[in-house]
């Protein structure tokens, strides 16, 4: 029997690329939900998040972080449906919504869906560990589409976050971002942030290590999002029939 996925934000532009994939893929694309009334010919509407999970085997979602709490409450509660979701943007409160949801179904969550940006993360970690930062400073830039609306990108976050974890610490206790004006030396450890949007690009993303003998660039183009799509529906398909639990891209390509 196929896979039948559900997608919250179809009317959106992501949400018609996987619709695409999904069916490309052979599974059954159920239906979605989009706070417009506007869906993809030939697709069901559905009330609410609550309706869809009972409709399906999985919820793919690239929304906006305002729904993550709420989809992450629905979700839980119908307890049927295992969710992918990639919305960038969400905050540590909403974060934590996900993971309490993935106590009662099985959740894929990624910054990222591209299989070569989870190889770029896999990589980033191993030379946070392997440089070290009070000699080799790390700095991330990147660059979106004018209409992207938080930043640094998701992307650019998981990227801080595997080199801190490479390096033993915590992202938060040592990110800079939007630096501006007189702030003084730059600190020894910090993880720098640089956010850049114009034209319609789908995703540049660059990890410098800068020390003073040498510097090491590391960088992911993207250039078509479906390949975000299709990774999704990569995790989707993988995830159903998975044990509650939160897991990442990492586990579906088998990297962990």
């Amino acid at each position: 029997m196929a896979t039948r996925i559900g997608i919250a934000g179809i009317a959106g532009r992501m949400g018609h690329l996987l619709a695409e994939e999904v069916r490309a893929a052979g599974a059954t694309l159920v239906g979605g939900v989009d706070r417009t009334d506007t869906v993809p010919p030939g697709v069901a509407k559905f009330p609410d998040m609550t309706a869809l999970a009972k409709g399906c085997d999985v919820v793919l979602e690239f929304t906006h972080a305002s729904a993550a709490q709420g989809h992450a409450a629905a979700l839980a509660a119908a307890g049927k449906a295992a969710w992918v979701i990639g919305t960038s943007g969400l905050s540590a409160a909403d974060e934590d919504a996900v993971a309490k949801a993935a106590e009662r179904i099985p959740v894929v969550y990624a910054s990222n869906f591209s299989p070569g940006v989870n190889l770029v993360l896999a990589l980033a970690e191993r030379m946070g560990a392997a440089l070290p930062a009070d000699a080799y400073d790390a700095e991330i830039m990147e660059m979106h589409h004018r209409q992207k609306v938080d930043a640094p990108s998701g992307t650019a976050v998981g990227m801080g976050r595997a080199v801190a974890k490479g390096r033993g610490v915590k992202l938060e206790d040592v990110m800079q971002s939007g630096r501006d004006g007189n702030t003084g030396a730059r600190a020894t450890g910090a993880i720098g942030f640089a956010a850049l949007r114009g034209g319609q690009i789908v995703g540049e993303h660059t990890l410098i290590f800068a020390a003073a003998t040498e510097q090491i660039a590391l960088t992911h183009r993207a250039f078509d999002r479906r390949a975000f799509a299709s990774g999704a529906v990569r995790a989707a398909l993988w995830v159903v029939g998975k044990p509650p639990r939160l897991y990442s891209m990492m586990d579906v390509l088998g990297m962990t």
